[in-house]
């Protein structure tokens, strides 16, 4: 990784958008940082779509999906879009808030019955193991605290994710949950899946930086050109097998808003530049 203020201004100003985690990158404590509050006023007043990935459920993204001013979340890791903006989001009314699932009906009901199987198998067989907070805000997935109300140490962590893997479910550690679903969806899938729908755009993943704090988003760090990490990501560097290209000087709020601050002052340059040619 390389301190953020190492990257181009040419780098910034190939992208076209933000996307980022949620849990301790935009939010501190659980509530939404002073600092990537006032980011992403900013982004919104330059036109900079912002599509947030989370491991959160829907339940608990849908007040922000309204509140907050971006194009939409993606919660429970690439298993629910929340929007209130289409492509045409510009329109002076927004549209009511708008739920879509990356898996039918049917399929959704199959999977809710095997993951509360696989929840009540972790509780009587990790020790210290509890459902999180927010598990009735869950639709696809389910979620097991490690760090947000309680602590769980690695052991438990990796026993729990063993468990959630011999029942079929996918397994992704963030900085407080250790999430599992069934299914092919994911951070990429989400933001493949959001994208177009939300701006109207083709995913071209060199347009776009992905702001993340932890092992759920190696994913993105592997496979978007350009990608930072808070500076609390340093808590799980030990557990990354894939790394950010570049690293914040600040934690979580703090380092969002520098990328954003980055990204625009490239942009401000750039149509500068223009503007005297």
């Amino acid at each position: 990784m390389k301190p953020l203020k190492s990257c181009s201004r040419e780098e910034w100003r190939a992208l076209v958008g933000v996307l980022t985690d949620i849990d301790d990158t935009l939010t501190e404590h659980g509530a939404l940082a002073p600092a990537a509050r006032e980011a992403l006023a900013r982004l919104a007043d330059a036109g900079v779509p912002v599509i947030a990935i989370t491991g959160r459920p829907a339940g608990w993204s849908e007040p922000f999906a309204r509140a907050w001013p971006v194009r939409g979340i993606v919660a429970e890791n690439g298993g629910v879009l929340l929007h209130r903006h289409g492509p045409d989001w510009q329109t002076p009314e927004p549209e009511p808030l708008t739920i879509e699932f990356a898996q039918d009906e049917p399929t959704r009901l199959g999977h809710f019955e095997r993951l509360q199987r696989c929840a009540a198998d972790i509780l009587a067989r990790v020790p210290g193991a509890l459902l999180a907070r927010d598990i009735a805000g869950r639709l696809t997935d389910i979620a097991i605290d490690h760090s947000e109300f309680t602590h769980l140490p690695p052991a438990g962590i990796e026993a729990v994710c063993a468990v959630m893997r011999a029942h079929g479910l996918r397994a992704t550690v963030s900085s407080i949950h250790i999430n599992g679903w069934i299914g092919d969806h994911n951070k990429w899938t989400a933001a493949a899946w959001a994208v177009p729908r939300l701006t109207g755009r083709l995913f071209d993943p060199a347009e776009w930086v992905y702001v993340g704090d932890s092992s759920n988003d190696q994913l993105m760090f592997e496979r978007l050109p350009l990608t930072v990490g808070v500076a609390n990501i340093q808590r799980f560097l030990p557990l990354l097998t894939h790394r950010p290209a570049y690293v914040a000087a600040g934690e979580r709020g703090l380092g969002f808003a520098e990328v954003v601050q980055a990204l625009l002052a490239a942009r401000a340059v750039g149509e500068a530049t223009r503007a005297s040619d």
